[in-house]
């Protein structure tokens, strides 16, 4: 079972959605308010959660400084409505195993990486 870290930026609202949905989903706001990126993704790495987040960010930390990541969501969508964002994220998981890669959801686009 996937299991998911929400970062603040992409808010809890979302994070529920996925608790309700079934899916193991921590949001970082519950963990640790202002978490830094590094600790945000050492959480992710460490519990195997695929983080979802708004910040760009962790593309660098992951690909260009090398830092391990279990996977990560970045939702770039044009609107920040989390029960849009929910069904776009869901629809995107029965198609893309976000493990190991970097996803990218846009409004009609799904861009996937893996992560070395």
């Amino acid at each position: 079972m996937l299991k998911f870290l929400v970062d603040e930026c992409t808010g809890k609202r979302l994070a529920n959605l996925l608790v309700n949905a079934g899916y193991d989903a921590v949001y970082v706001g519950d963990w640790k308010l202002s978490a830094s990126d590094e600790e945000v993704l050492r959480k992710a790495e460490r519990e195997n959660r695929i983080l979802v987040t708004d910040d760009k960010d962790f593309g660098e930390l992951i690909f260009r400084l090398g830092k391990p990541s279990s996977g990560v969501i970045l939702m770039r969508t044009s609107f920040t409505d989390p029960e849009k964002r929910f069904k776009l994220l869901k629809q995107s998981l029965e198609v893309v195993d976000p493990r190991n890669k970097f996803v990218v959801i846009k409004d009609e686009v799904v861009k996937i990486r893996k992560i070395q």
